[in-house]
């Protein structure tokens, strides 16, 4: 499958902590065996990867936009082989196109967006796959950005496996209360709404290469 690049960077960087460490470290603990060129610091505030999943890439977006400081760019296209060690000596027309991503995602709330380095049609245009592919990404995005702390917790639970009752007894509340955090967290409309993002950015790398 064509890979993804994803290239993050720090929103107003100046005004608050360096939040590359605490990103990174986050990103390392994520499954590995789609990771092509592992996430590091690139320029100033900025990490970058190069993953060959769509599911890795909203795995680690997830990660990023639960964190909330981060404007990001999704870029897909070819990129030179052999690949090198470091994703900083890494060339190829996703990584261009990731940059545009970068610049376009200015533009939304979300701070979000996908380009494909293969395709000649408008940014805006619906039948762009990359377009349906961002699409979906922001509504999950979106939604994302609307959970608690304590949404988290119980969804990150869920995640893990466990039943309700289990992560009722994990947070010390009654199976109630939790069924009523994850509602309000829209814990079932996040995992389908990741799913259909992943789908969608995979379709979108498959039918650019065509």
């Amino acid at each position: 499958m064509t890979p993804f690049v994803v290239t993050a960077d720090q929103r107003r960087s100046r005004r608050g902590a360096d939040a590359v460490p605490a990103a990174l470290d986050a990103l390392a603990a994520l499954p590995q065996q789609d990771v092509l060129l592992g996430f590091e610091r690139t320029a100033g505030d900025e990490i970058q990867g190069l993953l060959s999943s769509a599911h890795a890439v909203v795995a680690t977006l997830q990660v990023l936009l639960r964190q909330g400081q981060w404007r990001i760019g999704i870029g897909v296209g070819p990129v030179e082989r052999p690949l090198p060690d470091s994703t900083r000596a890494a060339r190829g027309g996703a990584y261009l196109a990731a940059r545009e991503a970068i610049e376009a995602a200015r533009g939304n709330p979300v701070g979000l967006a996908v380009r494909d380095s293969r395709e000649d049609l408008p940014a805006e245009d619906p039948g762009r796959a990359g377009w349906q592919a961002e699409t979906a990404l922001l509504l999950w995005g979106y939604l994302l950005s609307r959970r608690s702390p304590e949404g988290w917790e119980v969804c990150d639970l869920l995640d893990r496996g466990l039943t309700n009752r289990a992560a009722a007894a994990g947070l010390g509340i009654s199976p109630s209360a939790a069924s009523q955090r994850a509602a309000r967290a829209a814990y079932s409309e996040g995992r389908r709404g990741a799913a259909l993002a992943a789908e969608l950015l995979a379709r979108a790398a498959t039918e650019g290469a065509q």
